[in-house]
């Protein structure tokens, strides 16, 4: 988790780009964000939101329209990348392909003009580090995918960036591999201590390795929180679509008060949902529910009453799907314990019950 103490900040960030017409192309919208010392700050959101964008930004390779990047509270807006303490790993890695592992780590020392003592040392640190001393003299072109990450995150890392980007650096690798890289880096960011900012448009990336996550969409920040906070109390109905699988339901506010709202789902039922920090709602609005902060139960045991239309099995976990009065669906995601068949069968009449504390208003 990050120290405390702020190492980038953007301030009413704007960035247009000419279009082919007279108009221009708003790419980030007034952003405006504090990333700590020691933080693994993830940017998460759809192609075209805005994330790459900023990185960008943050590194030198453009320059806001209007606004402010600084670092540890100074301007570095219109400076160049090569004068920024900040490093970038790219989605492509950009290795030198006849240049050996070694080689490879140490070019941006060299072109620092380190002494080649010095060099020699932090590159067999930075190998130690992403664990391939057995491979420090074989070509890039040589080796894995994953080898190849490590590389490029070693490069990087040598010179000691005050903030490292990344942009995507996992999207080449394959499932099992792109998840071992996952917890190996954010090995690597809590052994180094330093600020990483990470760009993906892969939830699990972001939910598995960050300290707190931005989305983003349209060029804007739409919430900023830990993990848990972004899953669980998502604050509009984009953030709640776009983490995880979700149910929403509409209903209308009976009453609102700290924190909380009590609400008349369509459907009849009244629940207490938590409400976005600094919202008070009233009349129509949309309730969100996790798959799994519901469960099953005998017909008339619980808030709500369906008929079972769909089951969806996933060897971890059971998907049933629920058609309720009025034509809204749920989903409800079971974990599998294994004990016995199947205990629900499509067409049986179904109660749901839904966890104390986990329903969650949302802004529209």
């Amino acid at each position: 988790m990050g120290s405390g103490q702020t190492a980038i900040e953007a301030k009413g960030v704007t960035k247009l780009f000419q279009g082919s017409g007279q108009d221009a192309v708003k790419a980030l919208d007034n952003v405006s964000v504090s990333i700590r010392e020691n933080e693994f700050f993830t940017l998460l959101g759809p192609s075209g939101c805005g994330k790459t964008t900023l990185l960008r930004l943050i590194a030198g390779f453009d320059f806001p329209t209007e606004g402010e990047i600084l670092l540890y509270g100074e301007n570095i807006a219109p400076l160049p990348p090569y004068k920024r303490p900040v490093n970038t790993v790219f989605q492509s890695y950009a290795l030198f392909p006849h240049m050996t592992v070694a080689q490879n780590i140490g070019f941006g020392l060299e072109m620092l003009g380190k002494p080649k003592a010095e060099i020699d040392k932090r590159v067999t640190q930075m190998l130690q580090l992403v664990r391939m001393e057995e491979l420090r003299n074989r070509r890039t072109s040589q080796i894995s995918g994953g080898q190849q990450q490590r590389v490029a995150l070693a490069r990087a890392l040598a010179p000691q960036p005050k903030v490292l980007l990344l942009d995507e650096p996992l999207s080449a690798l394959d499932a099992k591999l792109r998840k071992d890289m996952q917890i190996e880096l954010k090995r690597l960011q809590h052994q180094t201590g330093i600020t990483f900012i990470f760009v993906t448009h892969d939830q699990e990336e972001a939910l598995t390795m960050s300290d707190r996550i931005a989305v983003m969409s349209k060029g804007r920040i739409l919430q900023i929180g830990s993990p848990r906070e972004i899953y669980d109390r998502p604050s509009e109905r984009f953030v709640a679509n776009f983490i995880g699988e979700t149910n929403f339901l509409e209903g209308t506010v009976v009453s609102a008060g700290s924190g909380t709202a009590k609400v008349r789902l369509d459907q009849g039922a009244v629940l207490d949902a938590a409400l976005p920090k600094d919202h008070v709602p009233s009349g129509k609005v949309t309730v969100m529910l996790r798959p799994e902060h519901t469960r099953l139960a005998a017909a008339g045991a619980g808030l709500l009453d369906g008929v079972l239309k769909n089951i969806v099995y996933f060897g971890t976990d059971t998907h049933y799907h629920v058609l309720l009065e009025g034509g809204a669906q749920i989903m409800v995601r079971q974990q599998n314990s294994g004990n016995g068949p199947e205990a629900h069968a499509e067409g049986e009449k179904v109660g749901l019950v839904i966890a104390a504390g986990t329903a969650q208003v949302l802004r529209d």
